[in-house]
């Protein structure tokens, strides 16, 4: 099935919780409303001719001007290899989004991953805490309006470019060559002038 066809079947069931299809591109995308993404993505998985049984991706873009954080799903059907793009949107103030854990157990680390990078809440999730940050790092560090802390208990979180470090170790490695190096050999003493030629006799 192509996306139109997947979307007009969600259309049929869900109505108005599943928004218009977007323009033509790579991955055409729906938005649905949040409190309708199980039951959405139960449907996707479970019924036949769609049976998208494959999470691919679940992710999260950051739009401050809109004040939304988009949740993006990702989805495929490895029966019938087609697939479609949703969207929740989520207040940016407080972004909430019931979890589809249950549905792909491929969700667990993703959406950790989005609430970790992004501070999106998952409820319904079984284990919802950070997965690439410690548990009291502060902030979220794909929110477009993040602002480094200056590190991590003493870490610091600014790097030089490994070639500033490789060139000093160059330097470091020459002035202690140079330092070992034998001192050359002195100059060779300058040679006695020539004796003057003997004065020719006078006729």
């Amino acid at each position: 099935m192509t996306p139109t066809e997947i979307h007009e079947r969600l259309k049929a069931r869900f109505g108005e919780a599943v928004g218009p299809l977007s323009e033509p591109k790579i991955d055409p995308f729906a938005v649905v409303k949040g409190e309708a993404i199980v039951e959405v993505a139960r449907f996707l998985r479970d019924q036949p001719g769609l049976e998208l049984d494959f999470c691919e991706d679940l992710t999260a873009v950051d739009w401050p001007k809109r004040n939304v954080v988009e949740v993006v799903y990702h989805l495929f059907s490895y029966r019938h290899r087609h697939g479609i793009v949703l969207k929740v949107e989520a207040d940016r103030a407080a972004p909430r989004v019931p979890s589809v854990e249950g549905v792909w157990k491929a969700a667990n680390w993703m959406e950790r991953e989005v609430y970790d990078l992004f501070g999106v809440e998952f409820p319904g999730h079984p284990d919802l805490r950070r997965v690439l940050l410690p548990d009291d790092w502060e902030g979220h560090p794909l929110r477009k309006d993040y602002q480094e802390a200056g590190g991590w208990h003493g870490i610091g979180n600014v790097r030089e470019s490994p070639l500033v470090e490789l060139r000093r170790l160059d330097e470091v490695a020459m002035a202690e060559a140079a330092k070992n190096r034998p001192p050359p050999p002195p100059p060779p003493a300058p040679a006695a002038p020539a004796p003057a030629a003997p004065a020719a006799p006078k006729a």
